[in-house]
């Protein structure tokens, strides 16, 4: 007896057997019962949640030979036509193969005979949407005005490339993403049935990366079938799909939340050389931080996070040594790497360079940034005497430089220690050195100094305006001008963008990481 595929074998049959789908369960359902059933139905979502699987089990529904009912016997020479793709009354067409006016005008005619043996002819068409303008048109007539045995069930995952005039005549049926856990309990209960020895993390690395396609879920499962040797591990599943563990994405946070770059970065370096793919672990990031984010605000409810139980209490209390501003800091910082990748054909230095960034803390002597050596390693005449003998108090005291009055400020002197500020921000927060790095320099009057953001940018106003961030904004202000300065923020609908910014985001991102300066600029 030939093998068949899990997807083909785990087919629904009757309609309680659709996963996910409840809504579009119980609007065909309903329909049927009160013997109301459109001329023609759209069943439009993504690839490999059941939009087919849909239309021949309302087909079997239609013309099962116990009569029309929401629950088709499935054994019946009807049923079994239908489920084996043979009926002569179930006719089912490809959309991408057969696009042409000429395939259009053979259906019409044939829709004038009467069906063999059903109640009903239904044409089921796949990936409608592939038809030409021309076949669209020709088949406008009919679809309207159908004979009364006829029914069209068009399936596509592109509903956005049907005419108006085509979509104005079907009844739509928007399926959605199964979601994760969805998908664990139907793997769960194929495995059972098939009796496949299989760790429940592996099921749920499977459903992960099926990004809510069950059919993608259950042909992942039966290559790691064909692969694996006994029990299928959580190592087969990374092996064979270049996965990166659940509990990598936690200990990398770990290592940016106690700032430890050294050890992020040795496990960044980790990954990639176990083969992992880059883009992979970046996009499974981002998403980990998103669940970060949905946990502190929900308090970890499971639903919203579409994750086991004990993972979504492993991000709450992980989440809890997060603000929410840190995560939408990293956020920014991790959108900015993708950007920089796209420049320079690369990811790996821009994503080293944002780990580091990340998980940098002034404190730690292991990548300290405190101390930013000139470029020859050449020591001035001053750090000679200071090396040579320590000042006394009076003596420092003369070396000081006397407090500036605010007139001597202005708005060029400034722009001078503009960046200054920023790194010396950055190394106390870095959210806020950040959000304040897209501001533009706008006016300075008496001591009152205006930063002015674009319209699109008043999250960063916002964050930038809380009490715990102006006092550290106007605190390294004092301290690079030696005068006290107040500062404001406004939008403004005349700030012009910087041009370039993502590359000077990223070069700065670069000097700061590892105490360089400009040393010349063209």
């Amino acid at each position: 007896m030939s093998y068949t595929v899990f997807a083909l074998k785990w087919r629904p049959n009757n309609f309680d057997e659709v996963v996910g789908q409840p809504h579009i369960v119980s609007t065909l359902k309903s329909a049927i019962e009160k013997n109301r059933m459109a001329n023609a139905y759209l069943l439009a979502g993504p690839r490999g949640i059941g939009k087919t699987s849909t239309a021949r089990i309302l087909a079997k529904a239609l013309n099962c030979k116990e009569g029309t009912t929401v629950n088709p016997c499935g054994k019946c020479s009807s049923c079994l036509e239908i489920s084996q793709s043979r009926s002569l009354d179930v006719i089912e067409i490809d959309g991408a193969s057969n696009t042409g006016v000429e395939d259009v005008r053979s259906l019409r005619e044939n829709v004038k005979f009467a069906p063999t043996s059903g109640k009903f002819k239904i044409y089921i068409i796949d990936e409608v949407h592939m038809l030409s303008t021309a076949a669209f048109n020709a088949l406008l007539k009919t679809l309207e005005e159908p004979p009364e045995f006829v029914k069209f069930l068009f399936a596509t995952t592109h509903p956005d490339k049907i005419p108006s005039t085509v979509l104005s005549r079907c009844q739509r049926l928007d399926f959605r993403r199964i979601s994760t856990m969805e998908i664990v309990s139907q793997l769960d209960k194929i495995v059972k049935s098939e009796k496949i020895s299989v760790d429940r993390e592996v099921l749920l690395a499977i459903a992960k990366t099926s990004d809510g396609a069950l059919r993608d879920a259950e042909s992942i499962l039966d290559q790691l079938v064909a692969f694996s040797k006994g029990k299928i591990s959580l190592k087969d599943v990374i092996s064979i799909l270049g996965l990166v563990e659940q509990e990598a994405l936690f200990e990398i946070t770990d290592k940016i939340i106690r700032k430890d770059p050294k050890k992020a970065l040795s496990l960044l370096n980790r990954i990639i050389d176990d083969g992992k793919d880059i883009n992979v672990f970046l996009n499974n990031l981002i998403e980990h931080f998103r669940n970060l984010m949905i946990a502190k605000v929900s308090k970890g409810d499971p639903k919203l996070i579409d994750l086991p139980l004990d993972i979504c209490e492993r991000l709450l209390k992980q989440a809890q040594s997060l603000t929410l501003e840190e995560i939408f800091t990293v956020f920014n910082v991790l959108a900015n790497t993708q950007e920089m990748a796209k420049r320079l054909d690369s990811l790996r230095i821009p994503l080293e360079v944002s780990i580091v960034r990340l998980s940098y803390d002034k404190k730690n002597p292991e990548v300290s940034l405190e101390t930013k050596k000139p470029i020859f390693n050449q020591e001035s005449p001053l750090r000679e005497k200071e090396s040579s003998k320590a000042e006394s108090p009076a003596e420092r005291e003369d070396l000081e430089e006397p407090p500036k009055s605010v007139t001597d400020i202005t708005l060029d002197s400034v722009r001078a220690v503009w960046q200054n500020i920023l790194d010396s921000l950055g190394r106390v927060k870095i959210s806020a050195a950040t959000y304040l790095s897209e501001g533009e320099l706008s006016k300075l009057q008496g001591n009152l100094l205006t930063v002015s953001f674009p319209k699109s940018h008043s999250l960063h106003k916002e964050s930038l305006e809380r009490r715990e961030n102006k006092e550290i904004i106007e605190k390294n202000l004092a301290e690079a001008l030696n005068t006290p300065l107040r500062v404001s923020f406004i939008l403004s609908a005349e700030t012009k963008p910087k041009s370039d910014d993502s590359g000077n985001t990223f070069i700065r991102s670069v000097m700061d990481v590892f105490g360089g300066r400009v040393v010349k600029e063209e």
